[in-house]
């Protein structure tokens, strides 16, 4: 892990809380880094948005590949669900090894971003020239999976060390950026003679898109800088209460965890498997809405073009508001805003069967943006929230083993087996989905952070000091 070094007439020092966890104050980020730690924000966003760029380049050029290179049969199917199985795999695997390197020091954050753009960019040429199926499908897959789960792994961890005492608003601006970068391909996508991509030499695009996304998050990495352990910013103080009413409700609301949790002891606590079946649930919520809206859309008798376009909010609302959703739940605390999440994401499945029913684009297209920010809410709130119980010097680590509740979902519904047994009962399985998402919603409220007191279960002192002294 690169990591920065203060000079040597920059005095630091370290102090600890009444429970033992060590702060290391007196270094401000620009001493740090030559600059203002917004941009340990802004670059990872953009690093985030060539993923997003990346993966939907690849989805909305599947037809013309196929015609390109004569490529069929069952790997690759009508869904592209081997080499997408392969990419989503490859995500989850380097998650965790990634975290552990990063944190060991023996990977800083430069050398994954580029190596990540690197390997997005052989993914997108093996698509775009290879001659045989299987090998672009492996190269693909695996080398372009490990180079988007890099990229997204440092991306999405790194805002919460450089902003501990308010990380929820960084990272959730930073995961908008995926959304955001696939707004170019929804919007070239929509079915039609007219449609710009329908018109365009896939390989091209790919070829143009991996080269552009190659540059971009190799520059956005270039930058990057983990702080040093333990590191706290100079303003405000860990050890005292702020004045500023604000501060102290973020405080108050998202205290900082009571240590640092190594992966090891943190995979012994409940709570963290709790925070997996959460993000595992509100996961195959998101990814069954993105399969079902369309088939449902023409159900009611909207049309393709218009079913096909009801999924279109749903994607970009889920970035658009993270970043709002992050800073709101650095308020309210993380826990109640991941409940209202929840309790959002499976309420709007109920309005997307009644409104579908109705036959309401309007209502329908409200629901699909609910649902979609609710679940891309749940992404960052747990992904917060596991720095706030566990600790930021372990927090890549963490996501590592969170991963794989958000990424398994998506690998489930890639595949056009289960894409079909849900839309033979849709509404049957949007009922499934908004009783899972409340499910959620229950579970969140169980999310407390290891080690620290329940103020209910705490009992007074029976003999306070003032009558023992009488």
């Amino acid at each position: 892990m690169e990591t920065t070094d203060p000079p040597a007439s920059l005095v630091c020092r370290e102090v600890r809380d009444r429970r033992g966890r060590v702060y290391r104050v007196g270094e401000s980020d620009v001493d740090l880094l030559g600059r203002r730690r917004i941009w340990m924000v802004v670059l990872p966003w953009l690093g985030m948005t060539g993923v997003g760029c990346a993966a939907y380049a690849f989805f909305a050029a599947q037809n013309g590949l196929r015609e390109a290179h004569a490529w069929g049969g069952d790997l690759w199917g009508e869904s592209l669900f081997g080499p997408t199985v392969l990419w989503v795999s490859t995500q989850v695997a380097v998650a965790l090894p990634a975290g552990r390197l990063r944190e060991s020091g023996r990977l800083s954050a430069r050398a994954a971003m580029t190596g990540g753009a690197f390997g997005i960019l052989v993914g997108c040429l093996a698509l775009a020239f290879a001659p045989d199926l299987v090998v672009a499908c492996l190269v693909f897959g695996v080398v372009g999976g490990a180079g988007a789960g890099l990229v997204h792994a440092t991306c999405l961890t790194l805002p919460g060390k450089w902003y501990p005492e308010r990380r929820g608003g960084p990272t959730g601006f930073v995961a908008s950026g995926c959304a955001f970068g696939a707004v170019p391909f929804l919007l070239t996508a929509l079915p039609g003679p007219g449609s710009l991509l329908e018109r365009a030499d896939r390989p091209a695009v790919l070829t143009l898109t991996g080269a552009a996304v190659c540059l971009a998050v190799a520059a956005a990495g270039w930058p990057l800088r983990e702080p040093p352990k333990n590191w706290w910013p100079p303003h405000p103080d860990p050890l005292v209460v702020p004045a500023d009413p604000v501060a102290r409700r973020v405080r108050e609301k998202n205290p900082p965890a009571v240590r640092h949790y190594a992966p090891e002891e943190a995979a012994r606590t409940p709570v963290l498997w709790l925070m997996w079946l959460c993000l595992l649930g509100a996961a195959g919520v998101t990814v069954l809405d993105v399969c079902l809206l369309a088939p449902l859309a023409r159900e009611a008798g909207l049309g393709d073009s218009i079913a096909h376009s009801a999924t279109t909010p749903a994607v970009v609302a889920g970035g658009a508001g993270l970043g709002a959703v992050g800073a709101l739940s650095d308020r309210l605390g993380r826990r109640t805003t991941l409940t209202a999440a929840c309790l959002v994401l499976g309420t709007a499945q109920f309005g997307v069967l009644l409104t579908g029913r109705a036959g309401g684009l309007p209502l329908l297209v409200c629901c699909a943006a609910a649902a979609g920010l609710a679940g891309g809410a749940v992404l960052v709130l747990v992904t917060a929230m596991a720095a706030d119980h566990f600790g930021e010097n372990h927090s890549a680590s963490a996501y590592g083993l969170l991963a794989g509740a958000w990424l398994l979902p998506v690998l489930v519904g890639s595949g056009t087996t289960a894409a079909a047994a849900g839309v033979r009962d849709p509404h049957g399985a949007f009922l499934l989905a908004g009783c899972t998402g409340l499910a959620c919603a229950v579970l969140a409220l169980f999310l407390k952070a290891p080690g620290r007191p329940d103020a209910r279960r705490i009992v007074p002192n029976p003999h306070p000091l003032g009558e023992e002294m009488a």
